[in-house]
C-alpha cells in the first residue's frame, strides 16, 4: 500500500469496520438549542460529512453543571436523546458511523450559562474570561468537588454513555483533554487536593480512570474511547509531570480493551507520543497540529507522518469542517475550502456550518457579519 492511499484503507475499530482511516474530530459549534438539544441543522451538518471513516460528534455534557458555553449539546435528558437520534439516523442513512464525545467543563463554565456554580477538583478559577449568553464575563471560583460529587459525576458519565447508545451512537469518547474537568484533575495547578484524588500522579489520574472504567462497564469497553492532550496548556492548564501522567494512565486502562485512545496535538517526534504509542496496546487515533493555511498536501503529509509513527487512525477537525467531502478531495488531490473562522462558534445558523460547498458546487457567500471567532488554539 502506498503512502498516498494508506489513510484511505479500511480499518477495524471495536465492533466496526471503518471504510477509511480518517476520523472527523469533535468540534464544538454552538448550534444546539439553549437546553442542549441537537437541532435538525446539526443532522444536516453531520450527514454531509458521513464519508469520514468515523465521526466523533461534538462534546455533549453528561449533567447540567458540566455545561461550558451557550448552545452546546447535552445528553442527560430524554429530549437530548431524541434530538441526537435525528442526527445519528441522518448519518447512518448517509452511510456513516458516529461516536459521541462526553465532556464536563469543570471550571470552564459560568452561572450565567448553566444557572449553576461550576465544580472542579479545587477552587481555582479559570484565569481568563468565558463566553456566556451575555458575552464574555470574568470566570467565577468553582466549588471544590466532594468525594460524593465525584461519585455522582462518575455515575453521570456512565448514564450519559447509555443515553448515547440509546440515541443511536456506536460508542462514546470520554474527554480528558483541553483543560476541562477530567484534565483539571490530571493537572497539578488545578488539582490541589490532599485526598485520594490529588497529590501524586497515581491519585491525579484516578478520576479519569474511574470515569472510563464506569463507562466501559456500562456500554462495553469496545464502545468506549478516551481523548487526552498531553502538555496542552489551553484553559490555563499546567500539568506538571506530563511524561509520568500519561504512561501511568494508559498502564491502568490498557487492559480494558478500549475502542481507542485519541491523542490531541500529536507530534510523532515528541517523547510523550513515543511513550504512549509504545505503551498503548490498542487503536491510537492521532490528531495532528496543522498550520493556518490548510492544503491537501499539508493534510496528507501530516496524516502520513503519524501513520508512519504508529498511529492507526487520523483525526482531522478544520479540514472536515470546511470540506464536507474531505475524503474525496484527499483521494483526488483536489484543493480544500478555506475555513471561515468568523462563523465558527457562538453565531448559530447555517453560515459557516452547512454551506461549505462540495466539489463541483458553487461556493456559498456569508450572508451576515459576525465578530466572534474560534476559541483557543488551532488543533486539527
Amino acid at each position: 500500500m502506498s503512502k498516498t492511499t494508506a489513510f484511505l484503507a479500511s480499518a477495524p475499530l471495536g465492533p466496526l469496520t471503518l471504510p477509511n482511516r480518517l476520523v472527523m474530530a469533535p468540534l464544538t459549534r454552538n448550534r444546539a438549542e439553549a437546553d442542549g438539544t441537537p437541532t435538525p441543522l446539526m443532522a444536516t451538518y453531520y450527514a454531509q460529512r458521513a464519508s469520514a471513516g468515523l465521526i466523533v460528534a461534538e462534546a455533549a455534557t453528561p449533567n447540567a453543571v458540566g455545561q461550558t458555553y451557550p448552545n452546546i449539546t447535552a445528553v442527560h435528558s430524554a429530549r437530548h436523546v431524541a434530538g441526537w437520534r435525528q442526527v445519528t439516523d441522518a448519518v447512518r442513512e448517509a452511510g456513516g458511523r458516529m461516536f459521541l464525545q462526553l465532556q464536563h467543563g469543570g471550571r470552564v463554565g459560568h452561572p450565567a450559562t448553566s444557572g449553576l456554580t461550576p465544580v472542579a477538583p479545587s477552587p481555582v478559577p479559570l484565569p481568563e474570561t468565558i463566553f456566556t449568553p451575555q458575552g464574555h464575563r470574568p470566570a467565577v471560583v468553582p466549588r471544590e468537588m466532594s468525594e460524593e460529587d465525584i461519585r455522582t459525576t462518575v455515575a453521570d458519565f456512565a448514564r450519559a454513555a447509555r443515553n448515547a447508545l440509546d440515541a443511536g451512537f456506536e460508542g462514546v469518547e470520554v474527554h480528558s483533554a483541553n483543560g476541562h474537568l477530567l484534565h483539571q484533575f490530571l493537572a497539578a495547578n488545578t488539582n490541589r487536593r490532599t485526598d485520594g484524588y490529588g497529590g501524586s500522579v497515581a491519585a491525579r489520574i484516578r478520576f479519569t480512570a474511574e470515569v472510563v472504567e464506569a463507562v466501559a462497564a456500562e456500554i462495553g469497553a469496545e464502545r468506549t474511547g478516551l481523548r487526552v492532550s498531553p502538555g496542552n496548556t489551553v484553559n490555563g492548564i499546567a500539568e506538571g509531570e506530563t511524561e509520568e501522567i500519561y504512561p501511568a494512565l494508559i498502564e491502568r486502562l490498557g487492559g480494558l480493551g478500549l475502542a481507542y485512545l485519541h491523542l490531541v496535538y500529536a507530534d510523532p517526534d515528541a517523547p510523550v507520543f513515543r511513550k504512549i504509542r509504545a505503551g498503548w496496546p490498542g487503536v491510537l487515533i492521532a490528531n495532528p497540529v496543522l498550520g493556518e493555511e490548510l492544503s491537501t498536501g499539508a493534510v496528507r503529509r501530516a496524516s502520513e507522518r503519524l501513520l508512519d509513527a504508529g498511529a492507526d487512525l487520523i483525526a482531522l477537525g478544520r479540514p472536515f469542517l470546511a470540506n464536507p467531502d474531505l475524503v474525496e478531495r484527499l483521494r483526488l488531490g483536489a484543493p480544500l475550502n478555506p475555513v471561515r473562522d468568523r462563523y465558527f462558534m457562538y453565531v448559530g445558523g447555517a453560515t459557516g456550518y452547512t454551506d461549505y460547498p462540495a466539489l463541483g458546487e458553487e461556493s456559498a457567500q456569508p450572508s451576515s457579519a459576525s465578530s466572534v471567532a474560534l476559541d483557543g488554539p488551532r488543533v486539527a
